[in-house]
C-alpha cells in the first residue's frame, strides 16, 4: 500500500471518528429525551443501588472467612483484591444480566447505553485487578491506557477502520511482509505469555521445593530449567503470531557471536558456570563456604552470581566464574561436622596427662560440641616458656559460627586450667652478664667555680 492510500485511510479513520462522536451524542441526547433511554438510567441506576447493598452485607462476612483460610500469601492478595472489588464486580454482573433481558425482550437499540456501561464497567474492572497483580507501575499504566483506548474504539465502531490503517502501515521485501498490526498483535501476545510464563515457573518452583528427596542443587537447576524454557517459548510464540519465518533470524546470530566473542564473554561464562554448580553440586543452597576473604552460608544460588550471607548479616555477590576457577573452602560439603583446634601451652611443672584430661572435659561443656567424634589433646612440642598442646573438637553446624564456639571453648578451659592450679605462662627472658661492668660516676664541676669565684670585701 502506498503512501497516497495510507493517507486515504487516516481521512477515513477520522471522518469514521467523527461520525462515531456524533452519534454517540445523539445517543445520548436521545437517551435523556427518550422513554427508552430514560428507563435505561433508571435500570442502571437500580443496578448500581442493589450493587452497593449487596456488597456492604457480603464484603464482612467474606472478609472473615478469606481471614481465617490458611493459604499461600499470593492467593490470599488475589483473594482481597477481588473482594475490594465486590460492589464493582456485582455491578458487572447486574449490568449484563439487565443488557440480555433487555435484547431478549425488545429491540437491541432500546439496550444501547445498557451495553457500553456494562461494556465500560468491565474493561475498567478487568484493568483495575490486573494493574493491581502488576508490580511494574509503568507496564500496569501502560494495561490500562491500552485497555480503554480499546474499549473506546469498540464502543465508537472504529474498529474495523482501525484495524485496516494499521494493517496498512506495512515493510515488504520479497514474501516477507510484517505490518503495525501484527507488531501489535505480537506485542500483546508477549504481554499476555511472559507473566503466564513466569507465573508458572513460579508454580513450579514452589511444587518443587516440597519435594525433600531432590536435593536443593536440583530443585534450582529443575527451577531455572523450566523458567528459560518457558520464557522462550512465549518469545517463539509471540514472533511466530507475527508472521516472521524464525529462520531468518540466522542472519543475526553472526552478530550475537561477534557480540559474545568482544562484550558478552564475562555473562556468558557466568551463565555457564551457573549451569555447571547446579550439575556438579559442589556447592548448594545452605552450605557454609570460605571465598578469599569472604566466609559465609550460601543464600541463593542464581544465574549469574551466588549470594553468600556473612556472620555480620553483609551479602555478598560472587560471580559464579570466580567459584569454578578459584579454590573454595566448603565447610558443609559432603558432612556438616566441621573439626576445630585451639593451640595453648602451660608451664613445666603441670602433669601431661592431667592437663589432657582437663582439656578434654573443657572442650565437652559447650553445647554445640560433638560427643561424636569426642574432643582430643594433643602435646605437641616443648616451648622455649610452655609445653605446647593442641586441642582439637567437632562441631556440626558452621553455619552458626565459627569464632564464637572457639571463644567458649577458651573460656571453659582457662576456668579449668585455674581451678587446677595449673598456670598458662607468658614468655620471659633471663640475661646472663658474662664480664664485671664498670661504672662511673661524673664528677660535678659546679663546685669548682665557686672555688674559682674571689670572695667579696
Amino acid at each position: 500500500m502506498d503512501n497516497s492510500e495510507i493517507m486515504l485511510s487516516w481521512q477515513q479513520f477520522l471522518g469514521e471518528l467523527t461520525t462515531g462522536w456524533n452519534s454517540l451524542q445523539s445517543a445520548v441526547l436521545g437517551l435523556i429525551l427518550e422513554p427508552w433511554g430514560q428507563l435505561q438510567i433508571v435500570l442502571l441506576i437500580a443496578a448500581y443501588g442493589i450493587s452497593r447493598f449487596l456488597a456492604a452485607q457480603i464484603e464482612p462476612r467474606l472478609d472473615h472467612w478469606i481471614r481465617s483460610l490458611d493459604t499461600t500469601r499470593q492467593w490470599l492478595k488475589l483473594l482481597v483484591i477481588v473482594l475490594r472489588r465486590l460492589q464493582l464486580e456485582i455491578f458487572v454482573v447486574l449490568s449484563w444480566v439487565l443488557l440480555i433481558v433487555m435484547r431478549a425482550t425488545t429491540w437491541p437499540s432500546r439496550s444501547y447505553f445498557i451495553g457500553v456501561v456494562a461494556s465500560i464497567a468491565t474493561v475498567w474492572l478487568a484493568v483495575n485487578v490486573i494493574s493491581r497483580l502488576v508490580k511494574n507501575k509503568l507496564v500496569a499504566r501502560a494495561l490500562t491506557i491500552v485497555a480503554m483506548g480499546w474499549a473506546a474504539i469498540q464502543i465508537l465502531g472504529l474498529m474495523p477502520t482501525v484495524m485496516t490503517i494499521l494493517d496498512s502501515a506495512a515493510i515488504s521485501s520479497g514474501d516477507f511482509r510484517i505490518s503495525l498490526l501484527t507488531l501489535v498483535r505480537g506485542l500483546i501476545l508477549l504481554l499476555v505469555l511472559l507473566p503466564l510464563a513466569i507465573a508458572v515457573s513460579n508454580f513450579v518452583e514452589k511444587r518443587l521445593s516440597a519435594f525433600d528427596d531432590i536435593t536443593p542443587s536440583m530443585r534450582v537447576l529443575a527451577s531455572k530449567t523450566v523458567r528459560i524454557g518457558l520464557i522462550v517459548i512465549a518469545v517463539v510464540v509471540a514472533l511466530q503470531s507475527t508472521g516472521l519465518n524464525l529462520t531468518t533470524l540466522t542472519v543475526f546470530s553472526g552478530a550475537i557471536g561477534l557480540g559474545l566473542g568482544f562484550g558478552l564473554q564475562k555473562i556468558v561464562s557466568n551463565l555457564i558456570s551457573g549451569v555447571i554448580l547446579l550439575l556438579d553440586k559442589s556447592v548448594k543452597p545452605g552450605d557454609v563456604i570460605e571465598v578469599g576473604d569472604t566466609w559465609g552460608q550460601i543464600n541463593k544460588l542464581g544465574s549469574r552470581f551466588v549470594s553468600v550471607v556473612t556472620r555480620d548479616g553483609r551479602e555478598y555477590l560472587i560471580p559464579n566464574e570466580d567459584l569454578i576457577t578459584n579454590q573454595v573452602i566448603n565447610w558443609s560439603f559432603s558432612n556438616p561436622r566441621v573439626r576445630l583446634e585451639i593451640q595453648f601451652g602451660v608451664s613445666y611443672e603441670a602433669d601431661p596427662l592431667t592437663v589432657r584430661k582437663i582439656a578434654i572435659e573443657a572442650a565437652g561443656k559447650p553445647k554445640r560440641v560433638l560427643g561424636v567424634p569426642s574432643p582430643v589433646c594433643h602435646l605437641v612440642e616443648y616451648g622455649e616458656s610452655s609445653v605446647n598442646y593442641v586441642l582439637r573438637f567437632w562441631i556440626g553446624d558452621p553455619s552458626d559460627g565459627v569464632v564464637n564456639i572457639r571463644s567458649e571453648v577458651l573460656i571453659a578451659l582457662w576456668y579449668a586450667l585455674k581451678e587446677a592450679g595449673i598456670s598458662i605462662p607468658y614468655a620471659h627472658r633471663d640475661i646472663n652478664v658474662v664480664a664485671p661492668v664498670k661504672v662511673e660516676l661524673a664528677e660535678s664541676k659546679a663546685p669548682a667555680r665557686r672555688a674559682a669565684r674571689p670572695a667579696k670585701g
